[in-house]
């Protein structure tokens, strides 16, 4: 039996996927900026390639989006719209890949960076690579729409790789056809076939030769290597103080309350407490971690003056910022500010957090 979105590990998802999705709302006249507000999420902070939205944000922004948009066929239009380099590594890895079937390869093995809970699994019938798609839980709303954007985004993007739509291929989809797609049907260039046994991408053999119209040795193997990192740090992020911190990184307003995160996760505010005590970590230090990363991030990126910067942290003046930086980094923002503005401020591992 597969575990349910409030009950299993949430590894969240890219941030930078709802910024576009949001960007698609605004084209069909919703106004994103409020939904993603009335959600929780700060719409300032999506447009990232590194942070992460927790499942719950995210179930709970694709829903209200399907229904206040009255567009239940949103995941297939977002699967026009992903782009290869919005994929992180993964997407620079498939991008510089030699073959078609080796950015298969690629995309089978590291898929969970992207789509954390949907894995491929191939298999190969006759002249055919089956690639089937299986979702590890029940994700809710979310989980058509995922397999709407995965599988279409699949035929979307197997095009910019080689130049033309992959001859041959067709994509299959379990259960019957949704009354929303055939106002689709003719924008997707392989057949689809509803009432399949399973979700999945079925492509020639003898396609899996074509050559990728970016191949880069080099990058290719410095790219898969990121991966490799990316999924390993991924997978040790795991723990609950990981969770807590995806939605305070993501929140508005910000800094959240801790009753705002401990609905999010679907927990208490006392078993939130006793499960971060139990990781040796606390509230409160989650969420100066997060100011400090981000009052780094404006210093460095931005012309900001301390007051803004004080108020878009939640503090009350800049005296108070002030007085709270140079506990944190033994100088003040100002000092910082000068000090630092190259190499770029380091991410979320980096000393000056490690100080807190």
């Amino acid at each position: 039996m597969r575990a349910s979105i409030a009950t299993a590990q949430d590894l969240g998802m890219p941030a930078i996927y709802l910024h576009l999705l949001a960007e698609l709302l605004n084209t069909i006249g919703v106004d994103e900026r409020d939904l993603l507000l009335r959600v929780g999420l700060d719409p300032n902070r999506l447009n990232s390639a590194d942070l992460r939205v927790s499942q719950s944000q995210a179930s709970e922004f694709v829903t209200r989006a399907i229904i206040e948009s009255g567009e239940p066929g949103l995941g297939i239009m977002l699967a026009r719209e992903l782009k290869l380099p919005l994929h992180g590594a993964l997407g620079t890895a498939v991008m510089s890949s030699p073959t078609l079937g080796e950015a298969l390869e690629l995309m089978s093995r590291y898929l969970t960076l992207r789509a954390p809970h949907l894995h491929v699994t191939r298999r190969d019938t006759g002249a055919h690579a089956w690639y089937r798609v299986t979702c590890d839980r029940d994700l809710g709303p979310l989980q058509g729409f995922i397999m709407d954007a995965m599988l279409f985004g699949c035929v979307t993007m197997g095009a910019q790789l080689t130049g033309a739509t992959v001859p041959g291929s067709r994509v299959l989809r379990s259960g019957n056809e949704p009354n929303y797609f055939h106002r689709f049907r003719q924008q997707i260039p392989v057949p689809v076939e509803y009432g399949a046994t399973e979700d999945a991408l079925v492509i020639p053999l003898s396609a899996l030769d074509m050559p990728i119209r970016f191949s880069d040795d080099q990058l290719a193997a410095s790219s898969r290597a990121q991966c490799e990192d990316a999924l390993k740090e991924l997978t040790e992020d795991a723990g609950f103080a990981c969770r807590v911190r995806r939605v305070i990184e993501t929140s508005h307003p910000f800094p959240p309350k801790l009753a705002r995160v401990a609905g999010t996760l679907f927990v208490s505010e006392r078993t939130l407490k006793r499960r971060l005590q139990e990781e040796e970590a606390s509230f409160q230090n989650l969420v100066d971690q997060v100011r400090l990363d981000r009052a780094g991030e404006l210093l460095q990126n931005t012309g900001m003056n301390l007051s803004q910067i004080a108020d878009t942290l939640g503090y009350a003046d800049a005296a108070n910022f002030t007085r709270a930086f140079k506990r944190w980094t033994g100088k003040s923002p100002s000092q910082y500010r000068a000090e630092t503005l190259k190499p770029p401020f380091p991410g979320r591992h980096s000393s000056l957090t490690a100080r807190l």
